[in-house]
């Protein structure tokens, strides 16, 4: 004799797991749970092998239950949409742009040494030169990488709140 198809007896799949899983989850994230009981829970749902099994651990619950056959539903990430004049990644920045910030440290060691060599101090407009027409180019902060705001943000922001 064949069970049917919302029968207790039905062995279930992993998926099928995974949906209590998520389901349990969000009962926890709501509060209808602790910490201990969920994870007194997901071990029985881990355990569990058949329909039967899964339903006893969400009597006590209101919806979500576990589906059947289906895959859980996961949020949908949320779009990142790019923020009016936020710093592009330098990845993305032009080739020649890219390749005037990596000349630009090698500039001043050039000037450096030809200072020291040959004499003569306007070897160190070399690079003063270099970065005035990348800025006027690409902009302010043209040969940094944008993860140097970040940073420097972020320890303002420790500063701040250790004289608060």
């Amino acid at each position: 004799m064949n069970p049917g198809p919302s029968s207790p007896e039905i062995r279930i799949s992993d998926t099928d797991r995974e949906t209590a899983l998520t389901a349990l989850g969000e009962h926890m994230s709501a509060g209808r749970l602790d910490i201990d009981e969920y994870g007194e829970r997901s071990a029985k749902v881990t355990a569990a092998k058949t329909r039967g099994d899964l339903a006893e651990v969400f009597t006590d619950l209101p919806e979500p239950h576990p589906t059947y056959g289906e895959a859980p539903k996961q949020p949908a990430p949320p779009a990142e949409v790019p923020k009016p004049g936020a710093p592009v990644a330098y990845t993305d920045r032009p080739l020649s742009q890219r390749l005037a910030a990596a000349v630009l440290p090698v500039a001043f060691l050039v000037g450096l040494v030809l200072f020291f060599t040959v004499g003569g101090w306007w070897w160190f407009a070399l690079p003063l030169v270099l970065g005035a027409v990348g800025q006027r180019l690409w902009g302010r902060d043209w040969d940094k990488d944008p993860r140097w705001r970040e940073e420097r943000d972020r320890r303002r922001d420790l500063r701040d709140r250790r004289r608060h």
